[in-house]
Order: structure tokens, then sequence, then C-alpha cells
């Protein structure tokens, strides 16, 4: 696990060195603000009900951007060679730089915690589905990562990893939302693929064995295909 820890600190902390984090952060929590508390007072409600349904598809944006680089930058630059060098194997720089993007994406989620405490001056606050809820995001960004991790490896152009990440993650927090396109026999299949349907079950504060096990499986997938990826690249 050192190297790990080594590959992750390295690059947790580029993160916070490129304005570009900064930036991401900044777009994040002026979108999701706006959209929260724009309409918060409209339902007379002391509940994050609508902060919860918009994070999946504000993530499906935000979370490629944060891993289009991880692999992309290194491919192009020619440093990706250099440190397969070093006494690492593919799973411990795999590793390193998803454990990297969800503590940054956690990173991101701290200061939204001003909004339970803001709301529930407001009114009394149910904690049992906020914490539901911050379990769940937590969830949904290690799978999302995973999938962006995926998409990073699998090209050098940081806007290709970009677009392919945000499309697979898109393409999962809308696939419950068109069954309507789906043949009756394969309703059941197609609704479990759906990363939104699984993250709203936990957000109620129900936390089904089902649902964590969906992100480990879409989590493990992601990485064991970046993986893949950069041995088929060696």
């Amino acid at each position: 696990m050192r190297q790990v820890t080594h590959i992750f600190k390295k690059e947790f902390k580029s993160y916070f060195l490129s304005p570009i984090a900064y930036i991401v952060i900044s777009i994040f929590l002026l979108v999701i603000g706006w959209f929260f508390f724009t309409p918060f007072f409209l339902y007379d409600q002391a509940s994050l009900r609508q902060f919860f349904i918009l994070l999946p598809i504000i993530f499906s944006f935000i979370i490629p951007a944060v891993t289009m680089r991880l692999f992309s930058e290194e491919l192009n630059v020619g440093s990706y060679e250099t440190l397969l060098t070093l006494p690492v194997t593919f799973t411990d720089i795999i590793l390193g730089k998803f454990l990297a993007s969800v503590l940054f994406v956690a990173a991101m989620l701290v200061p939204t915690l001003t909004y339970p405490a803001t709301v529930s001056l407001l009114g009394e606050l149910d904690w049992g589905p906020v914490l539901g809820g911050y379990i769940g995001a937590v969830l949904l960004a290690a799978s999302f990562s995973a999938v962006g991790l995926f998409a990073s490896s699998l090209t050098r152009n940081q806007i290709i990893a970009f677009i392919t990440g945000m499309v697979i993650c898109f393409g999962l927090t809308l696939i419950d939302k068109m069954l309507f396109f789906v043949p009756r026999s394969i309703l059941g299949v197609v609704g479990y693929l759906g990363a939104d349907f699984h993250f709203q079950n936990i957000s109620k504060g129900v936390i089904d064995s089902r649902d964590i096990l969906y992100f480990l499986s879409v989590t493990f997938i992601g990485l064991y295909g970046a993986h893949l990826a950069m041995q088929r690249k060696k």
C-alpha cells in the first residue's frame, strides 16, 4: 500500500496546484447552490430532497472533468513511461489515482454541509436521509470516478476522455428514466442499471445491500477496464 499512498498523495496535491481544481469546485458549488436554493422556499419544507435529486446529473458532468487528466495527460506528455520504470504495478497506479479523485470529490462536498445546517435553522430537518444522501454521494462519486478513470485510460486527448466519461455517466444516470422504450421482459434488468435509481434509494435513508452492491460493481468494472486498457497500451 505504500506505493498506492505515494501515488495518491502526488495526484491529490496536483489537483490543488492547478487553478482548474478551484474552477471546478466553484462551478459545482455555484450550480448546485443556485438550483437548490432558487426553488427551496417554494416547497416550504425543511428537506434536502432537491439537492440529492440534482446531484447525479451534476456529477455526470463534474466528475469526468475531474478525472479526464489522470491518464490522458501522462500519456500525452510521455510521463506515463517514466512512471512504469518505478517499482509500481498497474494496480498501484490505478488505485492511487482513483482514491485521489474520490477524495477530491468528497472535498467538493464538504462546503455543501452548510446546506443542511442552513435548512435545519429554518425548520425541523430529518438527519437520517441527509446522512444517507451523503453516503450515497460518496458511493456515486466512487463509481463515476472509476468510469472517468477508464475513459481517461482510453485516449491521450483530455477532451475526448471528458466526453466519453460524461456520456457513460450521463447514460447511467438517465437509463432508468427511459424504461418506457424497454421491452417488459427485460424491464427489471435495465432498471437495475440506473445509477440514479440506486442513489435516490440511499438518499431516502434506506441503506440496501443491493444499492451498495451496484455502486461497488460499477466501481470494480470501471477500474478493471482501466487496468485492461493500460495493459494493452504497454
